[in-house]
């Protein structure tokens, strides 16, 4: 099981990025997948979450409404749209599956001016 996550960058502050984690060794139709991020000094933060299979999607309330989660089951990439982001989006994020417990190797997201 792999997970490869890419499409982190610097942006200003109400840019746009879109997150990919490139899935390998697992079928992602049949799996729940979620985004999270560690901040400097922060704790870890579950972003989002996505049920392949049914499309159930959850998020944590300091993103609600800007970011969005979504699947690719013929790619078998996860996505995570970043919209109207914020200084304190500023973090690693981490691409998750839970039912093996792997971690991708993290994207650095910098919002500043």
């Amino acid at each position: 099981v792999q997970l490869v996550e890419s499409g982190g960058g610097l942006v200003q502050p109400g840019g746009s990025l879109r997150l990919s984690c490139a899935a390998s060794g697992f079928t992602l139709s049949r799996s729940i997948m979620s985004w999270y991020r560690q901040a400097p000094g922060k704790e870890g933060e579950l972003v989002a979450t996505i049920t392949s299979a049914g499309g159930i999607t959850q998020y944590a309330d300091s993103v609600k409404g800007r970011f969005t989660i979504s699947s690719d089951n013929v790619k078998n990439t996860v996505y995570l749209q970043m919209n109207s982001l914020k200084p304190e989006d500023t973090a690693v994020y981490y691409c998750f599956a839970p039912r093996w417990n792997s971690w991708g190797q993290g994207t650095q997201v910098t919002v500043s001016s």
